[in-house]
């Protein structure tokens, strides 16, 4: 994740209500799916990709302006991301998907965005995302190996599963300077019928001490860092709001939910726009941004100690347990 928090102002509540009602029987459904998220296999993969970054080259980062950006908070001479992109491939071929990557050459920052789908039985074209960064600072645990963790253990859910609508994850490349992998995804994608889609960044950092967790102007949270923050736009709030009730009443991890308006790239939003949920805001398709507030609660922020014993297993697997639950609702499976 960028520094994305800098000059933020949130104009939406902590809570809300679902404008559509979830019965029961998806309630189930749909927890019963989740429910099995293991944290030990989560864990397992946070450890992987520090592996993996920590033996990786980094970025040529001389043709950047290191004067502007190379700073204590986007350190991009240790940016890397090579062997988790191989990492996150290997994964997903190793659950049965067909993977594809979206490639762009470019002479300074090609990219890869690496995609695995499962169709939908009724309707293939309407299509729910999950999607998390694999590019890394240092060792890069919370930002961003616990939401590509948690991406990889819902592909394993949903593998060999049948949804009525089309299930895709994506690993995105190169979020930490300027979005480049997923703003070149959707561009590629004008007009693609996304009913949901779930962005992960920074999803694994837990703090219920007092005063943990530093105040979001505009936002009123508590003041302990023990909650996952949702972030939506007027586009997506329903997504919200549904996420929500299914949180409320599955009980996985505390949820604080917020709402920028129209389509949260206006003036109020300060740096919101830094993640990879940002482009698809501007193109008006529908994204959740779930983070744990990244250097609002996590002292490691962007630093050599992002390493895997500072997360919160118990959270990381309630953060993915809720997606993953979501994910079933949205795709309306799995089927019998």
């Amino acid at each position: 994740m960028r520094a994305l928090f800098a000059a933020l102002l949130f104009l939406a509540v902590s809570s809300c209500t679902s404008r559509s009602p979830v019965d029961e029987a998806a309630v189930t459904r749909v927890g019963d799916f989740a429910i099995v998220v293991e944290k030990d296999r989560l864990m397992s993969d946070v450890k992987a990709l520090e592996k993996a970054h920590l033996e990786d080259t980094p970025i040529d980062c001389t043709v950047l302006d290191l004067e502007k950006i190379n700073t204590e908070h986007s350190p991009v001479c240790h940016l890397t991301r090579e062997k988790a992109r191989q990492f996150v491939r290997e994964r997903f071929e190793a659950l049965g998907y067909t993977v594809t990557t979206q490639d762009t050459e470019d002479p300074h920052f090609p990219t890869s965005n690496v995609v695995a789908e499962l169709r939908g039985t009724e309707r293939p074209d309407e299509v729910v995302m999950v999607g998390a960064h694999y590019d890394a600072f240092y060792s890069g645990s919370d930002d961003n190996s616990s939401g590509v963790a948690a991406m990889l253990e819902m592909a394993r859910l949903a593998a060999g599963k049948r949804f009525a609508r089309t299930v895709r994850f994506v690993g995105f490349d190169l979020e930490e300077i300027g979005v480049v992998g997923s703003a070149r995804y959707v561009q590629a994608l004008p007009g693609e019928t996304l009913v949901a889609s779930i962005i992960f960044d920074c999803i694994g950092y837990k703090d219920a001490s007092p005063g943990s967790q530093q105040q979001l102007p505009g936002f009123p949270i508590p003041t302990t860092g023990d909650f996952i923050a949702a972030i939506a736009n007027e586009q997506s709030r329903p997504r919200l709001e549904e996420l929500n009730v299914l949180g409320n009443r599955l009980g996985f991890v505390p949820i604080r939910g917020a709402i920028m308006p129209i389509d949260g790239s206006g003036p109020l939003a300060g740096n919101l726009m830094r993640s990879d949920h940002g482009p698809f805001w501007t193109a008006g398709q529908s994204a959740l941004f779930l983070t744990d507030t990244a250097n609002f609660r996590n002292p490691h922020y962007h630093r050599q100690t992002d390493v895997p014993s500072t997360l919160d297993p118990d959270f990381l697997a309630g953060v993915t347990r809720l997606s993953a639950a979501g994910l079933a609702f949205w795709a309306e499976g799995p089927q019998p």
